[in-house]
């Protein structure tokens, strides 16, 4: 009888133990974006567009082979830019980057000096759209035809 209860106390000590140990495990944490990356034609006239428009700050590529240009997104992770494409691909608006930034206007006063044809949504050129949320957004393209949007969202 002894051993019995012994038993009985073992196995309810297991018992708490897994029990608690299921109520600490952490939660699996989503993943993060490390990086987006594009095919070019023209590596430096890609590095030029994202740097001089975007002000995108161009940081070290471990590949040191002239086919690669990073660029830093912040927290978000990084845009790789890959020399490679040698015909250009058409690419849908649906799937773009966006890239937000404080004045809609200022920004376009940019695409204009460069000569950069934008649009809102539908099409319309040089007009942002609205969204409902008050929300300023253009849509323009890189040189390889890669859609990009610029909204000020606050």
């Amino acid at each position: 009888m002894r051993i019995l209860s012994i038993i009985v106390l073992l196995a309810s000590s297991v018992t708490v133990m897994n029990d608690s140990s299921a109520q600490t495990k952490q939660p699996e944490v989503s993943a993060k974006l490390n990086h987006i990356a594009f095919y070019v034609t023209n590596l430096d006239k890609s590095e030029s567009f994202y740097h001089s428009l975007l002000n995108l700050e161009k940081i070290e590529e471990p590949f040191k082979d002239g086919e690669h240009v990073w660029f830093t997104l912040g927290a978000a992770g990084h845009l790789h830019l890959i020399a490679g494409v040698y015909n250009k691909m058409e690419h849908n608006k649906n799937e773009h980057l966006c890239f937000s930034v404080r004045s809609i206007a200022e920004f376009i006063k940019k695409l204009d000096l460069q000569n950069i044809e934008y649009s809102n949504w539908p099409g319309t050129a040089k007009e942002p759209t609205i969204r409902v949320d008050g929300v300023k957004q253009i849509y323009f393209q890189d040189p390889d035809g890669h859609w990009l949007e610029v909204n000020d969202s606050k």
